[in-house]
């Protein structure tokens, strides 16, 4: 029998990703490479976040931190929802929160030497 032919074997690597896939995966890692960006991330990733909140969290001014997330939210990775004029932002869900959670600690374990994980 064949893992292709088992369904209970069936996971992320038995298909090849579609060219939409593949882009969209590519643009979420651009996204997460800057590190201001990754910083925005790790923050909403915990809780919702306001501009001002976000810019004093970070350090970065506000208009830069407006413009990260503007780019964040066109590559779908936070929403973002009105509460009177303040505009609020989290991070989209799980998958979300689990890449940015997995690339912070690998690169831990990159730079404490710690073995990964199978």
């Amino acid at each position: 029998m064949y893992a292709r032919d088992n369904p209970a074997a069936a996971g992320p690597w038995q298909e090849p990703p579609t060219g939409a896939q593949v882009e969209a995966a590519a643009t979420a890692l651009r996204m997460l490479a800057d590190p201001t960006r990754l910083r925005l991330m790790w923050h909403l990733c915990g809780a919702e976040y306001d501009v001002a909140a976000l810019t004093a969290a970070v350090g970065a001014a506000r208009p830069a931190v407006s413009q990260h997330l503007a780019k964040l939210r066109l590559a779908g990775l936070v929403t973002m929802r009105r509460d009177g004029r303040r505009a609020i932002y989290t991070a989209r869900g799980g998958h979300v929160r689990r890449l940015v959670a997995e690339v912070l600690y690998a690169a831990d374990h990159h730079l404490t030497g710690v073995p990964d994980h199978d």
